[in-house]
């Protein structure tokens, strides 16, 4: 077994599953690359580590200095568990609805957490603005600004996209996955079809966000709303401009929580909700496609950071929500 060094060596090179039961189902081959293994705990790991390095390639982040970001959570733990081992403060600006596990553990990880109310993009007080702004304000402190920082794009494009290639045999028909700051479907996206034009590319969105109707009418548009946490936004950030989009897909709460608890019974396998997007997504590509093709997607976290909601049967039923069965 080969060695990695610490906890920056290990991110990466996770492995890609066979979902046996929803293989079976669809007669196509649905493969998840299992992003929950990265150290930190989800695939936001790659981009923390990108935005690290590229700051510090660019002398803007230098010993002794601060890492600034706004966050629903997941790049904020790539981000404090990699400013521990650089030696960097950490502070992370997050919205007040996200879930408490998560805030506790960025506290534990050593980041200094600001919760905020949650705010439109639009509004001055949005977190990611917040974060923007409290960066500029501070002595040698750095905004990884993962939603336009074209790092976090790159970390994909040089290594999960290669990755899924690889552990493909270059033999997968289609590319499905959600997105929030962008980042992942951009870079994944640019690396699949430079190798091959005919890999579909298709964007899952939950309820709430724009970004299905932009892929399927070119207009911005929001409806509803998600539980989820992370995915989803009502803008195209610099990360995801110029993404070769084939199709999306919009899955709504009902079919995330179903395909969750899915997975955790009939897989073995506790992840989040993104997950849950993104997997309820991949069947409907597959049905659509038909028996006989490969879909790749990802599981992007572990389900413990969302154990009192996804899985707290009470916290659903508030919600208008039932585990299955």
């Amino acid at each position: 077994m080969a060695i990695r060094e610490g906890f920056i060596g290990s991110i990466g090179n996770t492995p890609l599953l066979r979902l046996g039961r929803l293989s079976d189902e669809t007669g196509c081959e649905i493969l998840a690359k299992a992003e929950f293994l990265n150290p930190g705990g989800s695939v936001k790991d790659r981009a923390a580590l990108h935005i690290v390095l590229d700051a510090e390639r660019r002398g803007l982040l230098r010993p002794g200095g601060t890492v600034v970001e706004g966050t629903a959570g997941n790049t904020g733990i790539g981000l404090a568990h990699i400013c521990a081992v650089r030696g960097y403060r950490c502070i992370i600006v997050i919205p007040d609805n996200q879930s408490p596990e998560k805030m506790e553990l960025l506290r534990t990880l050593g980041a200094e957490v600001r919760p905020v109310p949650p705010r439109p993009y639009k509004d001055p007080d949005n977190y990611q603005k917040i974060a923007g702004r409290l960066a500029a304000e501070l002595p040698g402190a750095v905004w990884a600004n993962q939603f336009d920082n074209l790092a976090n794009r790159q970390a994909h494009y040089e290594t999960t996209g290669p990755e899924i290639w690889a552990d493909t045999g270059g033999r997968l028909d289609a590319f499905v996955c959600a997105t929030g700051t962008g980042g992942t479907l951009a870079g994944v996206a640019r690396c699949l079809k430079e190798r091959d034009p005919k890999v579909r590319i298709v964007l899952a969105d939950p309820m709430g966000s724009a970004l299905y109707d932009w892929v399927k009418h070119g207009e911005l548009h929001a409806e509803g709303s998600s539980i989820t946490e992370g995915i989803g936004t009502t803008r195209v950030t610099d990360n995801l401009a110029g993404t070769p989009i084939d199709d999306a897909v919009r899955i709504d709460d009902p079919a995330c929580v179903a395909m969750v608890h899915r997975l955790l019974h009939e897989e073995g396998l506790f992840v989040g909700g993104s997950s849950g997007i993104n997997l309820a997504a991949a069947v409907q590509v597959a049905r659509d496609l038909g028996p006989g093709h490969r879909i790749v997607t990802l599981l992007c976290d572990r389900g413990g950071l969302y154990a009192q909601r996804l899985f707290n049967p009470e916290w659903l039923k508030e919600k208008g929500l039932a585990i299955p069965g």
